[in-house]
């Protein structure tokens, strides 16, 4: 049977899942639904509120074109992403094969024609279903077969319904599948003449083909969707599947200067305030000659002249394939290249995929997860803390021999108590508290750090990466002297609880988030961990107490 880790560890055994899984799949989807938390009366629906997340550059930079375009006159349709290489054929005329080679072709599984012969029945017997006597579950199991070989009977329903033929469960069903009919596994993909769309322009054709006598003219038309292309090479600039945001003018008066006139009105609502229109040295056939045109925008905070999107006429003779007897100017832009620009990224791997690429967690996201860990709960004892914190701040350096007192009267459940704390160092010739008792926990690029004061004394490999950390990092605002005095007030409350009288707490050198009384959520610790980040916050604090309660 499968179970849950330790409640510590906070996630499933996967090797004993994946384990389970191979050995009998059925059985283990079962029993996985037993790793699924029943959650506390407390935090189910409706005590529990909707969060609200964070959106991604690329849908917020569609969702602004999609208003501009609106905003514009344009009318949004969706156009195919599946293209039969016909299709490419007709509208690229002589380039059709150029263009092919960047495309991705489909593929599909073909659907074997399976027999029931004496062989497949000794295995079903063998598994405990008697099939060999019954001519009903023969025919039964031989009509599935023959139903999923015409395409009548969708796979999802395969397995369930070679269950249901057999009069058996659909635990059983798989395993016949499997174990039945190797023919499934053997199965390798055959080509197909379809293609995934390399850009907008494959589906305007279709799209305006039909339209063309169904609407009045003129109209624009605009679609933002994905497109794929196999050729591309993935780098900072380019992905294999991007999203164009693509629009046509269809109309007796369409000429080039629409495109001129959309391209401004398109991106000067993105803040850019110049334009340049330059012929585009592709000539691509589908085009009228001399009318394919780049768009270089100026973006006033970028300082910088950019290539944001192209558009022309689409040829006459392309249009007549699809009985189109109108001009048709069309203007692309990619979304991810705007969003880049828009959302100041320098890498479109980062900006799409920051799972892959990035860190998940920011800095500042690292520093809300760095808690104090053992913490009062009382009101008294909490306030008692920061009178500690300003003792020990004020006397820190206070030559040794020494000790300093700090003593409260509190009620603890009706009782009055004194509690007193003496702070105190025996050894001559050093100071009340270490040096490293004011460090400041800094994160910087992923790493969690004890920041000191002043970097007297620090070995010369440190002092960068901390003068770093306090200039550029994110500051938690807890120093040692604040979570240990936390710690302090803690271990008093939980003397009173127990009626103890008497105690004694000493923390000579810092080594670990724990030893300053510090915690980390588990997420921000898997993150550091992974990407081979530091949590160092090592320091000598001599802090000695003893604390008396009355």
């Amino acid at each position: 049977m499968l179970m849950k880790k330790k409640k510590e560890d906070k996630m499933f055994d996967t090797k004993e899942i994946l384990k389970m899984a191979n050995k009998d799949f059925e059985k283990a989807w079962r029993e996985t639904k037993e790793l699924i938390p029943n959650k506390h009366i407390d935090k189910k629906y409706p005590r529990i509120k909707p969060e609200f997340g964070k959106s991604h550059p690329v849908i917020d930079t569609i969702e602004q074109l999609r208003q501009a375009y609106l905003r514009m006159g344009f009318e949004e349709y969706i156009n195919p992403v599946i293209v039969d290489e016909r299709d490419v054929y007709k509208q690229f005329g002589p380039e059709a094969m150029a263009v092919l080679d960047r495309c991705f072709y489909l593929a599909g599984l073909p659907r074997p024609d399976v027999g029931l012969g004496n062989e497949k029945i000794e295995k079903i017997e063998k598994l405990g279903i008697k099939i060999k006597d019954s001519e009903e579950k023969k025919e039964n199991l031989r009509k599935i077969l023959h139903q999923y070989k015409k395409g009548t009977l969708d796979g999802d329903d395969l397995v369930f319904e070679i269950g249901n033929a057999l009069n058996t469960s659909n635990e059983m069903g798989l395993k016949i599948l499997e174990e039945v009919f190797p023919e499934f596994k053997e199965l390798t993909p055959e080509p197909l003449t379809l293609t995934l769309r390399s850009h907008m322009t494959s589906g305007w054709f279709i799209t305006l083909s039909e339209l063309i006598n169904k609407k009045p003219l003129p109209f624009k038309l605009f679609s933002i969707d994905r497109c794929f292309r196999r050729e591309q090479k993935e780098d900072k600039s380019h992905l294999m599947t991007y999203h164009s945001a693509s629009c046509v003018i269809v109309g007796e008066d369409v000429s080039v200067d629409d495109g001129k006139v959309v391209a401004e009105g398109l991106l000067s609502q993105f803040g850019f305030t110049k334009f340049q229109f330059r012929p585009d040295e592709k000539k691509s056939k589908y085009y009228t000659p001399e009318t394919q045109t780049e768009v270089y925008a100026y973006h006033p905070k970028l300082k910088e002249w950019l290539e944001v999107a192209t558009f022309g006429v689409y040829s006459p003779i392309a249009l007549s394939k699809y009985n189109i007897d109108v001009p048709v100017m069309n203007l692309g832009l990619g979304v991810e290249r705007l969003a880049m620009i828009t959302h100041n990224y320098d890498d479109v791997r980062k900006m799409v995929y920051p799972q892959f690429y990035e860190n998940i967690l920011s800095d500042r996201d690292i520093a809300y997860m760095v808690k104090v860990d053992k913490v009062p709960i009382t009101d008294e004892l909490y306030n008692l803390t920061y009178d500690l914190i300003d003792t020990c701040i004020k006397n820190k350096d206070k030559s040794s021999p020494c000790e300093v007192k700090v003593e409260k009267k509190i009620k603890f459940y009706n009782a009055e108590k004194t509690i007193k704390i003496t702070l105190f160092e025996k050894e001559e010739g050093k100071k009340l508290l270490g040096p490293s008792i004011l460090n400041e926990i800094y994160v910087f690029d992923g790493n969690i750090l004890g920041v000191p004061e002043s970097f007297e004394g620090v070995k010369e490999e440190y002092i960068k990466l901390l003068k770093d950390a306090k200039e550029h990092g994110v500051p938690t605002n807890i120093k040692y002297i604040d979570s240990l005095c936390f710690k302090i007030t803690s271990k008093i409350e939980e003397a009173l609880i127990s009626n103890t009288k008497e105690l004694k707490i000493r923390i000579p050198i810092v080594r670990s988030l724990s030893d300053v009384n510090l915690k980390i959520d588990e997420l921000a610790l898997k993150q550091i961990m992974g990407n081979n980040k530091i949590i160092d916050i090592r320091g000598p604090v001599f802090l000695n107490a003893k604390v008396e309660i009355k």
